[in-house]
């Protein structure tokens, strides 16, 4: 089972989870960036086996991207020496695996010419989602997220966006479920996508394994006039 991770170019994931596993050494060792929506395993899973990999081989550190709050998870669960090494301080302090740094909701960060923007997301923990802008067009991803006004609010001031890719992790009879632990249902989801503008190619994914055809079907039965279509495992967006 492959859970959350997306690859920007060669050289910036978006979360981490057991995706990242399908890539080689030699391509974990081009990834200078990861940018992680909220502290979730399975959205963290792979950043410490990443780190202790390749960490050795490269001549710069990987800087984890994400809130105060989810860093200070991360700090605090896992890279504690208890559940693993704290790799900002391996081989030393100045010179370490990784580095931190931490961006508030809204800011951009700019790698050369490509501008990743964190954008608010409403889930059980702190949460963001992204836009990824090349100047040309824009894809946004919703990362973890139940009913969020805010998110559309700002989506529909990407004039140049082209691609969303958004989460449905459980079917409908778990309505109660998906609203407890702030996830969409396919119901739900239409709900949000009404509040879209008009879109070129909108992307499911986060889908509950065991329930992957029931919730496509409701999706399509329910949504259908916004085409939406289920992210593929190793699928290629070009934007």
């Amino acid at each position: 089972m492959r859970t959350t991770s997306f690859l920007l170019d060669h050289d910036v994931l978006i979360d981490a989870g057991t995706g990242v596993m399908d890539l080689t050494i030699s391509e974990l060792k081009r990834i200078d960036h990861i940018f992680i929506t909220h502290s979730h395993l399975d959205h963290i899973a792979s950043i410490p086996f990443l780190v202790d990999t390749v960490g050795g081989m490269r001549g710069k550190p990987i800087t984890l991207h994400a809130t105060e709050e989810t860093l200070n998870i991360l700090k605090q669960h896992i890279f504690n020496w208890l559940i693993w090494p704290d790799f900002s301080l391996i081989p030393t302090s100045d010179k370490p695996y990784m580095v931190y740094a931490p961006f508030s909701v809204g800011e951009t960060i700019d790698l050369g010419g490509r501008k990743i923007t964190s954008l608010p997301a409403n889930h059980v923990v702190p949460a963001v989602g992204f836009q990824l802008d090349n100047g040309k067009h824009s894809l946004v991803f919703s990362g973890d997220t139940t009913i969020n006004d805010a998110l559309w609010q700002v989506v529909n001031g990407i004039e140049n966006l082209s691609h969303l890719i958004i989460e449905t992790a459980f079917s409908n009879k778990e309505l109660g479920l998906a609203v407890d632990a702030k996830h969409l249902t396919p119901c739900l989801l239409v709900e949000e996508l009404k509040k879209l503008k008009k879109i070129d190619h909108i992307y499911v994914t986060h889908l509950k394994p065991g329930e992957i055809e029931l919730i496509m079907c409701e999706i399509e039965r329910d949504a259908g006039n916004f085409k939406p279509r289920m992210l593929q495992n190793n699928q290629i967006i070009e934007f």
